[in-house]
């Protein structure tokens, strides 16, 4: 003998709904959040011991060889330098630059198939050096653009090492390509 199933009413529908939605919301507020992005606006991620997902790993394992670059860059009065590293997105490059007088400098970068001129600017100012540490977004070229506002020639010390596969240097009519070393100190060439 079967039993006739008694239909839900709009009523009940839309209070079920609204309930789970709630609930949606709770879990969203009081779990993901926490775990996903490091948000904690309940304390419930701090206690259930959620924040620690949130926290990028410490090791970032790379498939490309680790390179060393070092240059000695001259900008002269009133011209621009631009020097950009090959970098795939998740590589990291540690940087040390210092420059013989003032520079305003942009750290730039351009992801592949972006629009030409297309850049997003990280760090922008007027300064005579500037040390850190950079991981790339986005595959595409990263680097930095001096321009030299004095009536003087500037010379730039330049370091790098990380992973990177092609250090271009692009100025006032002129165009090319530096060598690249690995930690024995041999030339790397990707090209």
């Amino acid at each position: 003998m079967a039993q006739a199933v008694e239909q839900a009413s709009p009523r009940k529908v839309a209070i079920a709904s609204i309930a789970a939605l709630l609930v949606a919301a709770l879990l969203l507020v009081a779990v993901v959040l926490p775990a996903e992005y490091g948000i904690d606006m309940l304390g419930v991620g701090a206690a259930l011991g959620l924040l620690g997902l949130a926290q990028e790993q410490p090791v970032a394992a790379q498939d490309d060889e680790y390179r060393l670059d070092e240059a000695l860059l001259r900008v002269g009065p009133g011209a621009w330098l631009e020097y950009t590293y090959r970098m795939e997105a998740g590589a990291t490059m540690l940087y040390s630059w210092q420059a013989t007088g003032p520079l305003d400098y942009n750290f730039h970068s351009a992801p592949d198939g972006a629009p030409p001129g297309y850049a997003e600017t990280f760090d922008a100012q007027e300064n005579d050096r500037a040390h850190g540490a950079y991981t790339a977004p986005f595959t595409g070229v990263h680097g930095w653009y001096w321009e030299n506002a004095t009536d003087g020639d500037v010379t730039i010390s330049f370091w790098t090492a990380g992973f990177y596969s092609e250090a271009h240097e692009a100025r006032d009519r002129a165009d090319g390509y530096h060598a690249l070393t690995d930690l024995r100190g041999n030339e790397v060439r990707d090209r």
